[in-house]
């Protein structure tokens, strides 16, 4: 029987097309989708758009169209930023689709069933970029820590709360004893430390917000977007029996709600808590916060369009903010991108192809079933992709550059010739292998480019730049 590996990323809020400092997660997912059914994993992946609530409102009034048809058109446009990427999600999940709008209604009456919704009074600050709820404790100088050039609005409403205070021990004995439910370490430890300062209760449904799932037996009331969006990843898993995820990504800014907020969530209705949450630091450009405001969004598929998507995505995958906040610039990228693909991967597979070629090799061998390498295959099941990645460049290709400059296959003819080029065609395809979870079309092409009797050169895979 397989083995069932299920992986999610947060899903993205509409009020604007994805940039990159959303891809960041999804390459991550990806790498892990593809290793797992690499190694014969029924293998789930889940990604999508986060589309209803106040922010998704306000904007679709701005241009004049209705929620509905904003959604669609953000939407799309996600889908193509991530087509741009290669991103192979089983299902595009979107908050408006039917079969999550009555799962949401579902959840949320087991939820009070289990006697943890009650009607109350909010009062406070609410940050409409975080569409979030936030005490004074969590502020930095007076501001939401990742809005700081929003204003905060004071509200007082009445609405439906959710009694996260019940879930005080378990979240705390939770985190404790399984110390990979959150990584890394300093985020689970950020995260223990929030939980026993003491939890409050927190707003499930919002009044006088049109643009959401109803309350099943209030419909004067919507359900809160948070509540809403936190419950897609089970709306795709009960339908594939595939809960719980294996693994969860997410950036920093929604830790809080998917490390204390979700496992309580999914405590009251009967489920067991995802087995990792995965959370990543930010990126930068140039210095700055990425912003609208600021006019410095790139998105995905521009950068794809003028370095190739293989190229984006060995950048993130090797140095992409994965344990530290990383800046990001044009600069540092066509440096990289020149050391380690044009002049590493890309050179190496045009110097073997051009050996070849100029010999008239034929390449006879059979070749063999492939597997991960064990290095590998233990970096990414501890969610390194860095050192994954790394390992591959370190240990295969730089090797197999100095191996081919220690034999001299020029200098040579005949049956020791064949030899060495029989094993350095055997090891460049090896390589493909191992490079698909990470850049799965440059292996491609390498496996098409010597996977032929008379191997010869072509196009640079990656061209200098």
């Amino acid at each position: 029987m397989k083995k069932k590996f299920y992986v999610t990323t947060a899903i993205d809020y509409t009020n604007d097309v994805v940039h990159i400092g959303h891809s960041y997660q999804k390459i991550l997912a990806d790498t892990l989708a593809r290793y797992h059914r690499l190694i014969g994993d029924e293998t789930y992946f889940l990604t999508g758009t986060d589309e209803h609530g106040q922010k998704v409102e306000k904007s679709a009034q701005e241009q004049k169209i209705s929620p509905k048809e904003f959604v669609d058109k953000i939407s799309s446009e996600d889908k193509k930023e991530w087509e741009s990427l290669n991103i192979s999600y089983d299902r595009f999940i979107r908050t408006t689709d039917k079969d999550h709008f009555k799962f949401v209604q579902e959840f949320y009456l087991k939820a009070k069933a289990a006697g943890d919704i009650y009607q109350g009074e909010y009062e406070g600050l609410y940050c409409e970029g975080c569409e979030g709820y936030l005490t004074e404790s969590e502020l930095v100088k007076g501001k939401c820590p990742f809005h700081p050039n929003r204003q905060l609005i004071y509200i007082k409403e009445k609405n439906y709360f959710f009694r996260l205070s019940k879930y005080q021990k378990f979240l705390e004995n939770l985190i404790e004893k399984k110390p990979n439910f959150i990584i890394p370490e300093n985020k689970r430890k950020e995260t223990l430390s929030f939980i026993k300062k003491g939890l409050k209760d927190f707003a499930v449904s919002r009044p006088q917000v049109s643009w959401g799932i109803p309350v099943p037996d209030d419909p004067n009331q919507t359900i809160y977007v948070w509540f809403d969006a936190l419950v897609n990843y089970l709306t795709f898993a009960v339908e594939k029996n595939c809960w719980p995820a294996d693994v969860q990504i997410l950036g920093k800014d929604n830790l809080r709600f998917h490390a204390i907020f979700w496992p309580a969530m999914l405590k009251s209705v009967g489920y067991e808590p995802p087995k990792t949450i995965l959370v990543h630091d930010f990126i930068s450009i140039n210095g700055q916060k990425i912003s609208k405001s600021l006019g410095n969004i790139i998105r995905p598929s521009e950068l794809t369009k003028k370095f190739s998507t293989d190229a984006v995505r060995y950048f993130f995958l090797r140095y992409g903010p994965l344990r530290n906040d990383i800046d990001f610039t044009l600069d540092k990228f066509k440096e990289i991108y020149n050391a380690d693909l044009a002049n590493g991967l890309g050179n190496l597979v045009a110097r073997i192809a051009k050996l070849c070629q100029n010999s008239n090799f034929v390449f006879k061998k059979k070749i063999k079933e492939n597997k991960i390498d064990r290095q590998i295959a233990k970096k990414l099941d501890q969610f390194r992709f860095d050192e994954a990645i790394a390992y591959l460049w370190q240990e295969k290709i730089t090797s197999l550059d100095r191996l081919i400059d220690i034999w001299e296959p020029w200098s040579l003819s005949g049956g020791k010739l064949n030899k060495i080029l029989n094993k350095l065609v055997e090891e460049i395809l090896n390589l493909a292998y191992q490079l698909k979870p990470f850049l799965p079309e440059t292996a491609e092409k390498i496996k098409n480019q010597f996977s032929k009797t008379k191997i010869k050169s072509e196009k640079p895979l990656f061209p200098r730049i």
